[in-house]
């Protein structure tokens, strides 16, 4: 264990102030270790610490758990991301306790997408516990050192818990009330569903702010930049919850020929730039998908680079 740090990255990154900038890795459909270092290679040393994925949209990858302690070989923080559809609260109290014994210091409490939307649609689910009750069963094998059923934990994990919020579904007015019970739970930090609609999100925020949210938990905004046309269509019309105003397509599609992908990267660093003196955002959360590449070059432009030292 004295291997390990005790506070993670991010943590002190937030507490010290700084403005936080982290990124996203997809395990590889298989057990490429090479792919993955190949991709987390881009992201080491421009982000504070790197999403691994749960099985994402309920597609099968390599576990979240075993590519988060690859990165902590390769010198890159991980963000452990875990899902209530596959685990009953045995699996789950379980995996996290061997997550922080693997040198594991943040942890993402999230649902996870329904089974029908992946590749093995007949899988039954578990949902034995959902995200908000994940995320106080987290908190309470932290703080008080017990289990769900109230046992002793010899050494509890002591981890930094994130959640996820989507400030866009419907009812657009309940939004900020689930997050606010996202930190009653025992969110430290929050990070949000992918943004375009800036109007809605500014509201979102204002509403946070005035409730007090943003003073007891960390905000960092979700940002995806647009590789093409086609893309933004699918997410404006095929993913849930997402809100993608007509003018960011229409933007798109003026652009250049060749130019939609660097129009999309213009648009985030816009973002990036807004959200950083935006009140109550405390970082932000890049979604760079099978574009990892992609990141030192958005990094630099957004002028997060050098990361700090903490």
């Amino acid at each position: 264990m004295s291997d390990f740090k005790s506070e993670s990255n991010l943590e002190k990154v937030l507490k010290a102030g700084h403005f936080a900038f982290t990124g996203e890795c997809g395990p590889p459909k298989g057990a490429n270790v090479e792919h993955l270092k190949e991709k987390i290679s881009f992201l080491k040393g421009n982000v504070d610490a790197v999403n691994i994925t749960d099985n994402q949209t309920a597609v099968v990858r390599m576990s979240s758990c075993a590519a988060s302690a690859i990165l902590i070989k390769e010198g890159v923080e991980p963000n452990f991301q875990m899902v209530c559809r596959d685990r009953n609260r045995l699996a789950i109290m379980s995996d996290i306790l061997g997550a922080y014994s693997l040198g594991i210091r943040n942890m993402l409490c999230l649902s996870g997408d329904h089974q029908r939307f992946g590749n093995h649609p007949e899988a039954k689910n578990v949902y034995d516990i959902d995200s908000m009750q994940l995320i106080a069963l987290v908190k309470k094998m932290r703080d008080e050192g017990k289990f769900m059923n109230g046992e002793d934990i010899d050494v509890p994990p002591r981890l930094f818990i994130g959640a996820a919020s989507n400030p866009f579904a419907e009812p657009f007015e309940f939004r900020v009330h689930r997050l606010a019970k996202k930190i009653n739970a025992g969110a430290d930090f929050i990070q949000t569903q992918c943004i375009y609609n800036m109007d809605k999100f500014r509201e979102f925020m204002k509403r946070a702010v005035d409730m007090g949210l943003t003073e007891r938990c960390y905000i960092l905004a979700g940002v995806t930049p647009m590789k093409s046309v086609g893309m933004a269509r699918y997410m404006a019309d095929s993913v849930p919850g997402m809100d993608v105003p007509d003018q960011l397509i229409n933007r798109l599609k003026g652009a250049a020929k060749g130019k939609v992908a660097e129009e999309g990267v213009k648009f985030a660093l816009e973002q990036i730039a807004e959200f950083r003196e935006m009140k109550g955002v405390a970082g932000v959360h890049l979604m760079a998908i099978e574009w990892e590449h992609k990141v030192p070059e958005i990094a630099e432009r957004a002028g997060m680079l050098p990361r700090p030292k903490v």
